[in-house]
C-alpha cells in the first residue's frame, strides 16, 4: 500500500501496462525527456527507450494519424494531447477515422488506441488550456469515453483502457493531478472500466458528477450533512457508454437529482442524463432534474475562472431548490 497522487497513479498505471505488453507505445508532445507538461510520463522514456516513448512534433493531427497506423499494425498506442483545447486539430482524425474504422470494416479491424486528454479548469491557465470537450466525443458513436477522478481509479482505469480493443478517450482532471493523495493497493481487484459507482451514500438527493466535479460534489455532501441533509454522490466514471443502473437505483430511492460538470450546461452531459432519468424514473421523481455547470460563454480569463466553474455553493443551491420543489 502506498499513498499516491493522481499524477503518480497514472504514471504507475502506464508503467505497468508497458511492462505487461511490449506493444504498448506512448506518443505526444514532450512526453519523453520532459515527462509531459504535468509529468505524467516522467521517467518512462529513460526506462523503456525512445522507440516506445516517443516525443512527437507539435502536430496533433499527425500524432493521432500516426497512432491509427500503429494500431492497424497491432500496436496499442497511447496518445497524449497536451491540453484539452489542443485536441481540435486532431478532431477530424478521431471522429472520421478512429471512431469509424471498426464499424467500417464490419468488426474485422480493431482500433486499440487510448487518447489521453487533461481536461477542465481551475489551474489559472491561459486560453485553450481549460476546456471540457467531453460531450463532443461522447456524442460520437465508435468512441468509448471515460473520466477518472482519483488516484486509485487513475491507476486501474488507464490500464483497462489500454487493454480495451476499442478506441478510448481518457479524460484526466488536470487540477486533481497533484491535489490529493489516496492509498493504492496494487493487488486489489478493480471495478470494471465502463461502470459508475456510488462514492457516498445518501437518502435525500442524488448528485451525479465525474472528473473534477466529483470532489466538488463530495464537499457539497459534507457541508449539507451539517445541515441535516443527506446527499448521495455517484461518480459516473464512464460517459460513453453511460452506466445508468446505479443512477436509476439511487434516483428511485431519493426522488431528486442534481447533475454537475464543468462543461457548459447547454447540450452538455447533464442534458443526456436528465433525459434518461426522466424517461426511466419519471414516476419516482419529486422534482425536475437540475443541472449545475459552466456558463454558456467561452472559458474566461483565469482571474475570474472560479466564478465560472461550478462550486460547492452552486451545487448546494441546486440541492436546496430540488428539496424545496
Amino acid at each position: 500500500m502506498s499513498k499516491v497522487t493522481l499524477a503518480k497513479g497514472l504514471n504507475m498505471g502506464l508503467r505497468k501496462a508497458m511492462e505487461d505488453d511490449p506493444k504498448v507505445l506512448l506518443m505526444g508532445e514532450d512526453v519523453g525527456k520532459l515527462g509531459g507538461v504535468f509529468r505524467i510520463t516522467d521517467g518512462l522514456q529513460k526506462d523503456f527507450g525512445e522507440d516506445r516513448v516517443i516525443d512527437s512534433p507539435l502536430a496533433e493531427s499527425g500524432i493521432v494519424g500516426t497512432a491509427v497506423g500503429l494500431a492497424l499494425r497491432g500496436y496499442r498506442p497511447v496518445v497524449e494531447i497536451q491540453f484539452d483545447g489542443f485536441v481540435y486539430p486532431a478532431y477530424d482524425q478521431i471522429v472520421c477515422q478512429v471512431a469509424k474504422m471498426t464499424f467500417r470494416s464490419q468488426g474485422k479491424i480493431k482500433m486499440p488506441m487510448v487518447i489521453r486528454i487533461p481536461f477542465g479548469g481551475g489551474i489559472g491557465a491561459v486560453e485553450h488550456h481549460s476546456e471540457s470537450p467531453e460531450a463532443q466525443f461522447a456524442h460520437t458513436p465508435g468512441l468509448k469515453v471515460v473520466a477518472c477522478s482519483n488516484p486509485v481509479d487513475g491507476y486501474w482505469m488507464i490500464q483497462q483502457a489500454i487493454a480495451c480493443d476499442d478506441p478510448v478517450i481518457f479524460l484526466e482532471p488536470k487540477r486533481q493531478y497533484h491535489a490529493d493523495k489516496a492509498e493504492l493497493d496494487e493487488t486489489a481487484s478493480p471495478a470494471p472500466l465502463f461502470t459508475s459507482r456510488v462514492v457516498r451514500g445518501g437518502t435525500d438527493v442524488t448528485v451525479l458528477a465525474y472528473g473534477p466535479t466529483v470532489k466538488t460534489a463530495l464537499s457539497a455532501a459534507e457541508a449539507a450533512a451539517g445541515e441535516g441533509k443527506s446527499i448521495e454522490v455517484i461518480d459516473l466514471r464512464t460517459l460513453s457508454p453511460l452506466d445508468m443502473a446505479p443512477v436509476y437505483e439511487s434516483v428511485r430511492r431519493t426522488g431528486r437529482v442534481v447533475v454537475t460538470h464543468e462543461a457548459h450546461v447547454n447540450l452538455g452531459m447533464g442534458a443526456e442524463l436528465a433525459a434518461r432519468i426522466t424517461e426511466n424514473c419519471f414516476y419516482s421523481l419529486e422534482a425536475p432534474v437540475l443541472r449545475v455547470g459552466a456558463f454558456d460563454t467561452p472559458y474566461p480569463p483565469s482571474r475570474i475562472e472560479e466564478d465560472y466553474l461550478p462550486d460547492l455553493d452552486r451545487v448546494l443551491d441546486a440541492v436546496d431548490r430540488s428539496l424545496d420543489f
